[in-house]
């Protein structure tokens, strides 16, 4: 597509001139922007334009050409995978099938079975899927607005995953899923209002907020559930430095369950899209678990996390802040926010030993 007006920041910082070809790597860096939207010449416009000469293989049209092998980024190719597809598809079916779970629960209509409860998400991560390509899975399926169930069951499968990687036993696994599923249940009886606010939160809407653990907590009162599986639901907002809520419990108060499923929470939670910001970077996230997560995580759960969790992003195509784009390479074990890139021009970067630059976004 080609821009048919020039494209401007929502601080009045010009981006791109008109007439500029969108490529991906554009178009992730408009994202960057929060840039929603851009006017476009039409395509029976383009050839007519004055002073463009617009390669045929960027014109949009209902004829869409196939994409260059080896200039596809590892995310397009992930998109166009039939494997994406049939996640996708079912994907959407568990985060409706959940919704209709909760709804019965709630409501007090139906027992609880945590069997069907993990039959409706175990083809998910159980579909001869890798515990990396499951993220790649994950991350592909970005959308604006996750909704409470969405992500439900997002943190299920990390949960999930982080077990596998602390070798957990299968039946341990299974509530840990749970715990997973189950841990936001306490956010459907929150104002709606208030969970889909675009802006800041007022200090008794997020009193309203903390109330969601308690309030999960009532509606599972009276179902048979493991104290495990309780404990993540109560305490998932909890943190070692006694900052959390809803009690502000320290270090060895806090579930070994509601500890992981805490990591979790918080790593879907901010690379995921929501409807007052756009999600953060997975190496931006990271990077912070790096900076201040061994005060508020258990690292022995937390290192296990992110060493496996930035191999899942080897061979993704990134965004630097300069604006070239590159390849991931290589992790950095003692700097894990900051691999080796491959770029575009045959330079490998270094990002431990470059710290005026850092990746942006994934393409």
């Amino acid at each position: 597509m080609v821009t048919a007006t020039p494209i401007y920041s929502n601080t009045g910082q010009r981006l791109f001139p008109a007439n500029t070809v969108l490529t991906s790597q554009q178009i992730s860096y408009l994202e960057f922007y929060g840039v929603l939207w851009v006017q476009v010449i039409p395509e029976s416009e383009i050839n007519e334009s004055s002073g463009t000469e617009v390669p045929e293989s960027s014109i949009s049209g209902s004829a869409v050409p196939e994409p260059d092998p080896d200039t596809e980024s590892y995310s397009q190719k992930i998109k166009r995978s039939r494997k994406f597809h049939t996640f996708k598809v079912d994907y959407s079916k568990k985060t409706d099938a959940l919704k209709d779970s909760f709804s019965h629960l709630i409501d007090k209509t139906q027992s609880l079975d945590s069997d069907v409860l993990l039959d409706q998400v175990s083809s998910l991560y159980s579909n001869h899927l890798t515990s990396l390509s499951v993220f790649d899975m994950l991350h592909n399926m970005r959308q604006i607005d996750d909704t409470t169930y969405a992500h439900c069951i997002n943190v299920a499968i990390i949960s999930r995953i982080l077990g596998g990687w602390l070798e957990f036993p299968e039946k341990d696994l299974e509530l840990l899923t749970l715990a997973g599923l189950l841990h936001d249940i306490g956010k459907c009886k929150i104002d709606p209002q208030i969970l889909s606010k675009n802006g800041p939160l007022t200090s008794e809407e997020f009193k309203q907020i903390k109330k969601h653990p308690a309030l999960g907590i009532k509606i599972l009162e009276d179902f048979p559930l493991d104290e495990r599986v309780r404990s993540a639901v109560l305490m998932h907002h909890e943190r070692c430095d006694g900052s959390g809520y809803p009690s502000g419990l320290r270090k060895e108060a806090i579930s070994e369950f509601a500890k992981i499923v805490a990591i979790a929470d918080v790593y879907d939670a901010m690379t995921s899209n929501r409807c007052y910001r756009k999600g953060f970077c997975p190496f931006e996230v990271i990077a912070t678990f790096e900076r201040i997560g061994f005060e508020r995580y258990d690292s022995k759960y937390l290192l296990p996390f992110l060493t496996h969790i930035i191999d899942t992003y080897i061979g993704n195509t990134v965004l630097l802040n300069d604006g070239s784009s590159g390849k991931v390479i290589l992790i950095n074990r003692q700097a894990l926010s900051r691999p080796v890139v491959s770029t575009a021009t045959d330079k490998y970067l270094d990002l431990s030993k470059h710290p005026e630059l850092y990746i942006q976004s994934i393409i």
